[in-house]
């Protein structure tokens, strides 16, 4: 079958297309093997109708080639499209003017509609298709599913996602778009601000979505990291996890005032909904606030251990102490929290609080407060470099941090946050999942079996009591 081609091949965010052709003459090429190759569940949609060979005709080429390989290719992924739906109209109705009176489709003509191409839809005529029934008579249009699949808008709405996380305003998007041609750019249709702005909400939802709806049953947690950033002026407490096997996966968050027990109690509740298996023990990592460690014990009970983030803690201590004494003590803090023996690090960190009593008796309590969470790491034998990484929250500030740079170039441009919270759950929701494609594996990620068996061992010490149902317990209630 031959149909009118203006070019081959076209560039399309879930379609690679192989453009191996070889020429036979200067009018006519053959698309060997698929002509346009579809991934993931496209694969197996198209795969009932697409050729094994499209032959198309190129005609009109030049135009388009004057503006670049881009509008080429646009106009390659259109031409292209259209043939494969012309195809799979054959497949249903025959060939043109084959007399088949047991049919059961027939043509319909064309109806102008629009497919995504180049991050934006434009316009195209598809064809039609009717059923037939046992009378011969048309009973409904039937749809096309390779056009279905071709006019899909999570594409669009993915690239808005993107591109605005990249900074680029909804002003700006359609100049930021790809080099389609003049008059292609002119037909194209869902690049306007509101367009592009309803694009956006329904991506972040979607991104909102998918992270609070993780299931986390199938994850081997050994490591839970929790902390909060202020975001558009409230506070984002954001949760991690470690596997066993050292992938960094971000599971949930909550918007609060502050950090209290409420907002870390609801958040880590619903990560145990969601069927986090904490029951092999959980090492949690917090920063000093104590409202994370009373969330922490109310959900998880015994089965977590608390390590409190040393370097919190030396920055507490400093901030209540005069600018002459702070490198010494913090030295001497540093030195007993780097003792290899616990128990050894936990004696000089209380001898220095006794002395501290007496001359700056405010940085003595600060010390004291939480002292023995900040050894936990060091309790589990654990050493070296997976050490020095479980001993503070460095790892979740530096994603909440990535999450914070990949919206702040963007969310400058808002003027008003709206929908009260969920604007902005939306925002750090889409921030944290961009975030997690830069993530690597933990430092040190060779020790966690060492951790893995150490909590283990510590599980097994614990009786666990079942939760209060206060679902159904009047006086609780």
């Amino acid at each position: 079958m031959v149909v009118p081609l203006w070019a081959v091949p076209v560039r399309h965010r879930q379609e690679v297309f192989h453009n191996d052709l070889k020429e036979r003459d200067h009018l006519m090429k053959n698309v060997d093997g698929p002509a346009v190759r579809l991934v993931d569940s496209t694969d197996e949609a198209l795969a009932s109708f697409v050729p094994d060979r499209l032959a198309v005709t190129l005609g009109g080429i030049a135009e388009a080639c004057r503006e670049g390989l881009m509008a080429v290719a646009v106009e390659a992924g259109l031409a292209t499209a259209l043939a494969i739906m012309n195809e799979e109209a054959d497949t249903l109705c025959g060939a043109w003017n084959t007399r088949d009176p047991e049919r059961d489709h027939v043509r319909g003509g064309t109806t102008p509609t629009s497919v995504v191409m180049g991050g934006q839809r434009l316009p195209i005529r598809r064809p039609r298709v009717h059923a037939v029934d046992d009378n011969g008579q048309r009973a409904g249009e039937v749809a096309l599913a390779s056009y279905g699949i071709f006019a899909q808008g999570d594409l669009l709405n993915r690239v808005a996602v993107e591109r605005m996380l990249a900074g680029v305003a909804t002003r700006s998007f359609t100049r930021a778009g790809d080099p389609i041609g003049s008059k292609n750019r002119q037909a194209a249709s869902s690049t306007s601000k509101s367009a592009v702005s309803r694009r956006f909400v329904t991506g972040t939802k979607k991104a909102l979505d998918e992270l609070l709806g993780r299931d986390l049953s199938a994850l081997d947690a050994a490591v839970l990291m929790i902390d909060g950033v202020d975001f558009a002026g409230q506070m984002c407490v954001v949760a991690l996890i470690v596997t066993a096997d050292g992938i960094k996966v971000p599971v949930g968050l909550r918007l609060g005032d502050t950090e209290n027990k409420t907002v870390v109690t609801a958040l880590l509740s619903d990560i145990a909904d969601r069927g986090l298996d904490y029951s092999r023990g959980l090492l949690v990592v917090i920063d000093g606030a104590k409202a994370l460690a009373a969330g922490v014990r109310s959900v998880f009970g015994d089965l977590a251990l608390i390590q409190r983030c040393q370097i919190h803690k030396r920055r507490n201590v400093k901030g209540h102490l005069p600018a002459k004494a702070r490198d010494t003590v913090d030295e001497r803090l540093r030195g007993a929290f780097a003792d290899p023996n616990p128990d050894s690090g936990l004696r000089k960190a209380r001898r220095l609080g006794a002395e501290l009593d007496k001359t700056h008796p405010d940085a003595a309590g600060s010390l004291r407060e939480g002292l023995e969470d900040m050894l936990t790491v060091r309790r589990l034998g654990i050493d070296g470099t997976l050490a020095k990484t479980l001993v503070c929250t460095n790892m979740i500030e530096s994603m909440i941090e990535s999450m914070i740079g990949i919206c702040r170039d963007t969310s400058s441009n808002v003027k008003r946050w709206r929908d009260e919270g969920d604007m902005r759950r939306r925002w750090c929701a889409a921030g944290l999942l961009e975030a997690e494609r830069k993530f690597r594996r933990l430092r040190g990620h060779q020790q966690m079996p060492h951790l893995v068996t150490a909590l283990a061992r510590h599980a097994q010490t614990v009786t666990v009591t079942p939760p209060c149902d206060t679902e159904h317990n009047e006086l609780a209630a």
